[in-house]
């Protein structure tokens, strides 16, 4: 079985190396938002649109004259941003098509998630990485990588950059799994209830600092403008920010890991959470738990691992059916957390028995 599987690394750059990850991160950002606003004059003054390698054409005329700067670094990285920039308009009209919410694509500013992609002649040693036009650059660990790199894609965290390689990987196929199916219902108090009765704790990063977190936003938003003060302030808030990410993440992986590894069947609900997040009391807590998240790695875990992922359909009353004897209730409001079923009598906890539930929904359509 053929994968994409990337392998993710920090960079130990000097300063000369960190001068020339900054010009390729700006240069990537400049020709995304050259080629927004190129697509937008054109569309307000002839109706049509373009395509990422018209605009590489068009914009590589302009280099000699107008922007001769951009031969200091990789010709990838404006290629590259152009593509990104075009898979973002395609995403946008495909969505408009299904009926679904997806963003206009937005001009980028410079500080907030910089990166840029290459390809071409990429290279791996022990401890570091070979890129076009940047050469070596040394990485904080030994590199693992199996399969044929496809691209590298280098970002910044506050003060500290980061190299994504991309590979394709060969794997065997994996073996089914012989443990057992299991049903798992997501919540705010409890981050997954299974059907057995275990529940796991959330870490929640951003209530844990969300008190450091104003104080550090109300001290920076009061800095001068401009001021070497603020730019410590905005690193200081960077790292911060960096932290809340890592704990949610390295969280994430790990569950998520041992679930596709350990359980035969894993059953969850298809959640709207772009609704749920229309919630303002509510929105917070649900973005620091990562449903969206914690799903998407389920996804392709449980292709790698050889475990099945069953997704329920999004209007199956998991909450509000008695798993005992199937009576349904009416209406189950977020409030009551425990309630008896007026058919058989028995007494549930409601997020116990909608894992119970879920855990019967992959028995009846297997």
């Amino acid at each position: 079985m053929i994968i994409n599987r990337a392998y993710r690394y920090e960079v130990k750059p000097n300063v000369r190396e960190r001068i020339l990850l900054a010009k390729h991160a700006g240069c990537a950002r400049f020709a995304y938002n050259w080629g927004l606003a190129r697509r937008i004059a054109l569309y307000q003054t002839e109706k049509k649109s373009t395509n990422a390698i018209t605009q590489h054409r068009e914009l590589n005329k302009l280099k000699k004259t107008n922007f001769p700067w951009m031969y200091e670094v990789s010709k990838c990285a404006p290629q590259e941003a152009l593509r990104d920039l075009d898979r973002a308009f395609k995403n946008f009209f495909a969505g408009l098509k299904a009926g679904e919410r997806v963003g206009f694509p937005k001009f980028k500013k410079k500080g907030v998630h910089d990166s840029f992609r290459l390809t071409g002649a990429i290279r791996v040693e022990d401890k570091a990485v070979q890129l076009p036009r940047l050469g070596v650059l040394r990485l904080k660990e030994e590199t693992g990588i199996a399969g044929r790199i496809l691209s590298a894609t280098v970002s910044r965290e506050a003060d500290r950059w980061f190299v994504s390689l991309t590979c394709e990987v060969e794997i065997p196929e994996p073996e089914q799994v012989t443990g057992e199916v299991i049903g798992m219902d997501v919540g705010l108090n409890h981050f997954v209830i299974i059907s057995d009765g275990t529940k796991i704790e959330a870490p929640k990063p951003l209530g844990k600092y969300l008190k450091r977190l104003k104080r550090l936003s109300r001290k920076h938003s009061r800095m001068q403008k401009g001021s070497n003060n603020r730019k410590k302030s905005a690193l200081g808030l960077a790292r911060l920010h960096r932290r809340i990410r890592n704990s949610r993440q390295d969280f994430m992986h790990k569950l998520t890991t041992a679930l596709a590894k350990t359980k035969s069947g894993i059953v969850i609900e298809d959640l709207n959470v772009r609704g749920m997040l229309q919630n303002d009391r509510l929105s917070r807590h649900i973005t620091d738990v990562g449903w969206g998240e914690f799903r998407r790695q389920l996804a392709y875990k449980t292709v790698w691992y050889g475990s099945t992922l069953i997704v329920a359909p999004r209007f199956y009353p998991s909450s509000k059916t008695c798993s005992s004897c199937g009576y349904v209730m009416d209406s189950m409001p977020l409030s009551i957390r425990e309630w008896d079923c007026p058919c058989c009598g028995v007494h549930h906890d409601r997020d116990v028995n909608a894992a119970v539930n879920l855990k019967k929904y992959a028995i009846s359509v297997a």
